[in-house]
Formats: structure tokens, C-alpha cells, sequence
């Protein structure tokens, strides 16, 4: 199953606009925005969590990144609230579920093989630092490969990222125009490297989900048979 899967291409999915496709998990569903492979994949997803669901024990051979943008996602390592972000390295294992429902943007398959570095953060207990003006963050993850972090961009204010090795952002408040599109809650833009970033935050602002620099090398699907 290929979805988005050019990635020398601008991808754009309003996930609030596209319908909820079931898992083979019941009381679980997505909404695809980026798919390479099939039930084993590498995958942009969001993913809803009815209350009471689970999902069945798995390695995450290739690793599992996520932020709960609603409800209260859970595992037996504990009880993770909106705004928390996770990364779950190669070879970690969980059991996922949510009592109450939860809904997360989730990322797999998209780490070095070699990271172990297990990281939560509760982003909504963060200050942003002001990296620019009419930019401010709150760091989540980097190394080599890509940077992670939580950006809030101040209301009309306009954003310009030159050069970048892939640049890609999830909307969790307020939006922003790019390309003469509007982008809401819940709507995702993935630029390919080199392609430039020219954004104008909305009367709200915007509080976004960003990484960049993870593009430099062309994705790939997992091998078969992995999970």
C-alpha cells in the first residue's frame, strides 16, 4: 500500500475531512496521511482509540513515535495525557489501549535501527523558548537524522524556511496559509528536501508539530516478515 509515498513531492491530508478506516484491532481506527507497505509499514498515521480498546502486544522492531492529541492514551508503562509525546526506539515493546479513548498522531518505522533513546514528555507542562522572531519551541527530540519539536507561531506572523532537508508539521491549534492552502486542526504538510517553506500563521496563531531533516535519504518500506 503506497499513500504519499513520493516523498520528492509537497503532501498535504486535512485528516479531518477524510473518513476513519478500521484497524484490524476492534475499537481502533486511522486516518492514513504517509504509507509504505501494508499492516507492516512505514507510517504517518492518526489513530483512534474507542473507549476501552487495546491494541495486542507488539514489538516495535522499527520504532514508534506518538503524541496524543486527545483523551488519554495508556500502556503498562503508564498513563500518558493530550500533549504527551513518546518515542519508542527499535526493539521497545508495549501494549497499547485507552480506557477513557484517546486519539494520537503516530510515526513507525522511521528511526535509525540504532536508537534506543526512550523519551516522554508532557509538552503541555513545557514553557516554549523563543527561537526567532514570532517563533518559539519546545525541543522533543534530535540527533543526526531529524529535530522534533513542538513550534508556536505568533498570530500572522510569516514563516520562511529556506533550505531543509524535509520539513513536516501536524496543526494542533490555531493554522496557518502555505501554498494558498489553508491549514486547520488536525491537517499535515510534508515539503520534500530543498523545497522552501513560505507560511503565514493564522489570526490565532498556530501551535504546531514539526520535524525536519529526516527526509535526506529516500524512505523505504520494512523488510517482510517484520513487524
Amino acid at each position: 500500500m503506497d499513500i504519499n509515498a513520493d516523498f520528492t513531492r509537497r503532501a498535504v491530508v486535512h485528516a479531518d475531512q477524510e473518513p476513519w478506516v478500521a484497524s484490524p484491532m476492534k475499537g481502533v481506527d486511522r486516518r492514513m496521511l504517509d504509507r509504505i507497505g501494508e499492516e507492516v509499514a512505514r507510517a504517518t498515521t492518526i489513530v483512534r482509540y474507542a473507549p476501552g480498546s487495546a491494541f495486542s502486544a507488539h514489538t516495535h522492531t522499527g520504532g514508534e513515535e506518538y503524541l496524543v492529541l486527545d483523551g488519554v492514551f495508556q500502556d503498562e508503562h503508564g498513563d500518558f495525557p493530550v500533549g504527551t509525546y513518546v518515542r519508542n526506539p527499535p526493539t521497545s515493546s508495549h501494549t497499547p489501549s485507552s480506557a477513557p479513548g484517546a486519539t494520537i498522531f503516530v510515526k513507525l518505522w522511521q528511526f535509525d535501527m540504532e536508537d534506543r533513546k526512550q523519551v516522554t514528555i508532557n509538552t503541555a507542562a513545557q514553557t516554549p523558548q523563543k527561537v526567532t522572531d514570532g517563533v518559539s519551541e519546545i525541543p522533543l527530540f534530535e540527533d543526526a537524522r531529524e529535530r522534533v519539536r513542538i513550534e508556536l507561531w505568533d498570530p500572522s506572523h510569516t514563516i520562511e524556511v529556506a533550505d531543509h532537508q524535509g520539513f513536516e508539521a501536524l496543526v494542533i491549534e490555531g493554522g496557518f496559509v502555505e501554498g494558498g492552502e489553508i491549514f486547520q486542526v488536525n491537517s499535515w504538510l510534508r515539503l520534500p528536501p530543498g523545497a522552501p517553506l513560505r507560511a503565514q500563521a493564522g489570526s490565532e496563531g498556530a501551535r504546531l508539530w514539526v520535524k525536519s531533516g529526516h527526509l535526506a535519504e529516500p524512505p523505504m518500506a520494512p523488510a517482510t516478515g517484520e513487524s
